[in-house]
């Protein structure tokens, strides 16, 4: 494994978030910064996916113009794994055996892939270990 980290897509939800409480924001921009800038932060197309998912409704609306540019900034430098038959194979393995949402799965067996030691992610068991990844809650 290498010092990498995953970043799941809760983190750049609450930077972008009006409404998030201020703790999570100021976290979920810490991390942001380190994995840009100290260690090689992480994320697959799926972040991708889903960040422009969430940004397109309710209270986490952007404009277009807006979400291009955090797409280039912010997401682009990290993207390091893209979907794959052995991607999602792997998900539906780790599905299974760990009792994970589909979706999930896939964060962590994109982590996997991309050899983190750790996941920052609110939406799975904080300190479970799948391999030699950990998943960490960041605002726990």
């Amino acid at each position: 494994m290498s010092d990498r980290s995953f970043l799941d897509t809760n983190i750049f939800i609450y930077v972008v978030d009006r409404v998030a409480p201020p703790q999570k924001s100021r976290r979920a921009a810490a991390l942001i910064r380190e994995a840009l800038t100290l260690q090689p932060g992480v994320i697959s197309y799926q972040v991708i996916q889903e960040f422009i998912n969430v940004t397109s409704k309710g209270r986490h609306a952007m404009n277009q113009t807006d979400v291009i540019e955090f797409i280039q900034t912010t997401l682009a430098p990290m993207l390091r794994i893209q979907s794959s038959l052995a991607l999602f194979r792997e998900a539906l393995l780790l599905a299974g055996r760990y009792q994970i949402s589909w979706y999930d799965a896939l964060i962590v067996s994109a982590a996997l892939e991309a050899r983190c030691m750790v996941l920052y992610s609110e939406d799975l068991q904080d300190g479970m270990k799948i391999g030699e990844l950990t998943i960490v809650n960041p605002f726990k």
